[in-house]
């Protein structure tokens, strides 16, 4: 079947097309000014506040007006709830009175987020605490709670940006400072890592090394390698004082574990060096290096027990034994010979 239009027809004017036109353009004007606070208006103006009854408002409850509008309770008490923070803090009139109908003056879009929560899970006790953290570092609680919501997104970011997993890191050492159960779990998970294991000896090492420069440049002690502790020359100190200034411009990112393996190795061979060149130092060094040494051969053989030789024996045990009693005699008697004569 063909039908034929009449072309005067196609010409003329549609009546009332305007209309609905002007309306969708006012009500998105409105929007784009008041964002939210458009929409809450209409809720606040015809929902009843809780403890009013029916007979003493011409209000419907959120139930109902949920209904008529097509949507959950829930949302339309987002709004509600909105609007009551907004009402407390005297930034739009209360419910008690609005009346169906009234139009006022609405605050600007700008400040709509900082009243409305666009999910359920922000009336929680961990959304609560979520949106608490979110004003406290000056962002809107919607979108720390949207990424809490979210965590295989949170996940995806950090895999494949940089600078996520940056602030990743940062939050978690923060957080990890406060929370020993969040402790216990990241050094479970580092020490069945074996990629993390050595990462974290590295950089273990690497702190000891600055530790041992940083020693020596703010305090102005130097430790030989017996385990003397001794005031550090003016020279030497200078020296340890430039390396710490190296180690500390380097940038945030930069691996340090060059740098203080190069300071340390340096320092190391100048408390050598030091020690060397004073001929009481390098006595002192001598004597304090053997007592260390007869000492821990002391703690080993105060360790040892006899009460089942029979089990353990061997023949090698007594020829070891035997031979360390020839070296002893041997210490003992150069020692002798070298104490002061009376």
């Amino acid at each position: 079947m063909t039908v034929v239009l009449d072309p005067s027809a196609q010409s003329a004017p549609i009546q009332g097309v305007l209309d609905p036109i002007s309306c969708d353009a006012r009500d998105f004007g409105a929007y784009a000014r008041n964002g939210g606070w458009a929409f809450a208006l209409m809720v606040a103006r015809s929902v009843r506040p809780g403890g009013q009854s029916a007979d003493e408002t011409p209000k419907v409850s959120a139930k109902e007006f949920a209904e008529l509008a097509g949507c959950s309770p829930e949302r339309v008490m987002r709004y509600y709830k909105a609007w009551d923070r907004a009402a407390d803090e005297g930034l739009v009139p209360h419910f008690e009175v609005l009346v169906p109908g009234q139009d006022i003056e609405l605050p600007d879009a700008e400040a709509w987020q900082t009243y409305y929560v666009s999910r359920s899970s922000a009336t929680s006790e961990r959304g609560s605490a979520i949106s608490e953290a979110a004003a406290a570092e000056g962002i809107r609680p919607t979108k720390a709670l949207e990424v809490a919501e979210n965590p295989t997104a949170l996940r995806a970011a950090i895999l494949a940006d940089p600078s996520t997993a940056q602030a990743a890191r940062a939050a978690l050492l923060d957080r990890v400072k406060e929370d020993p159960a969040l402790q216990a779990e990241l050094a479970r998970d580092i020490a069945r890592t074996d990629e993390l294991k050595k990462a974290v000896a590295t950089e273990t090492r690497a702190a000891d090394r600055i530790g041992y420069v940083r020693q020596i440049a703010e305090k102005g002690q130097i430790r030989t390698p017996a385990g003397q502790t001794l005031d550090a020359p003016a020279e030497l100190r200078s020296e340890a004082e430039r390396h710490l200034s190296l180690l500390d411009e380097l940038d945030e990112g930069e691996d340090s574990c060059e740098w203080a393996t190069e300071a340390y190795d340096t320092m190391k061979n100048l408390v050598v060096e030091t020690v060397e060149a004073d001929p009481e130092l390098r006595v002192q060094e001598r004597r304090t290096k053997f007592y260390s040494s007869l000492q821990k051969a002391t703690k080993v053989f105060e360790e040892l027990t006899f009460d089942d030789a029979d089990d353990i024996y061997e023949d090698d045990m007594v020829q070891r034994l035997e031979e360390l009693q020839q070296a002893i005699g041997s210490c003992i008697t150069a020692l002798r010979s070298a104490a002061p004569r009376p």
